[in-house]
């Protein structure tokens, strides 16, 4: 994932900052509790492609 595309990337819904995880290859939004993936090295920043984080979830 490109450094310079995650500095303008936020969360669709709140517009937040999002965190990139590296082994699930996941843009997450912490505010929102969702997960949206990256397929082919492309965020997928749809909400309904989004996976919702447990609230038990570190």
């Amino acid at each position: 994932m490109d450094a310079r595309l995650l500095d303008v990337l936020v969360c669709p819904l709140c517009k937040g900052p999002l965190v990139y995880d590296k082994a699930a290859q996941e843009l997450i939004c912490k505010a929102d509790r969702l997960a949206f993936p990256i397929r082919d090295g492309i965020p997928i920043m749809w909400e309904d492609q989004a996976r919702t984080i447990p609230v038990d979830h570190p």
